[in-house]
């Protein structure tokens, strides 16, 4: 269901940024993208030690030939994301900013990085979304049928009109909740 924009502006610390001409960038796959993963998740490593249960690259940047906003997606798995005191402090000490707080939808939290065009999103060890953002990015990794839909649905729907990035993501909520749904019977 897509969030009312009084639940995205009460989410974001700081308030909701408009998008800037409404529209959402898609560009050309980068073969750089996993490089800033790798760079980005041995900084949060340092930072975090054995807090870190788990570090991904996830998103569509993840996906080798799949356009994407220019922004890496990492998916951070800590014991538990609403004690913010284990994690929060090092992290901005570090220059990481603390952007998205959703306690409501698995304890979910986004960063965004230092000096790099990351999302760290947390989660909490167990979390039933890592297993669902993983499968949809493996099952993109592996089916070129999905993945061409995929991009097909984000082509058709960036140059829309959007006042909030949620807006855009919430509208191929559909496209790939069907996707996942496949995977899924794939994988049983």
């Amino acid at each position: 269901m897509p969030l009312s924009e009084e639940q995205i502006h009460a989410a974001r610390i700081g308030g909701a940024q408009p998008l800037t001409g409404g529209r959402i960038v898609l560009v050309d796959y980068d073969l750089l993208w996993p490089n800033v993963f790798v760079r980005e998740a041995a900084r949060v490593r340092s930072v975090l030690g054995e807090r870190v249960l788990r570090l991904e690259h996830c998103g569509s940047t993840s996906v080798p030939g799949l356009m994407a906003k220019p922004i890496v997606d990492m998916l951070l798995e800590v014991p538990d994301s609403g004690d913010e005191s284990a994690y929060v402090p090092p992290l901005e000490r570090a220059g990481y900013v603390l952007r998205i707080r959703e306690p409501d939808w698995y304890q979910h939290r986004v960063f965004k990085g230092p000096d790099t065009d990351i999302n760290l999103h947390v989660f909490s060890a167990g979390c039933p979304e890592i297993e669902r953002m993983l499968l949809f990015r493996d099952w993109l990794r592996t089916n070129e049928a999905e993945r061409d839909l995929y991009l097909r649905t984000k082509r058709e729907l960036a140059p829309r009109q959007w006042k909030y990035t949620q807006n855009y993501a919430d509208a191929k909520a559909k496209v790939v909740d069907e996707i996942i749904v496949r995977a899924r019977q794939a994988s049983i």
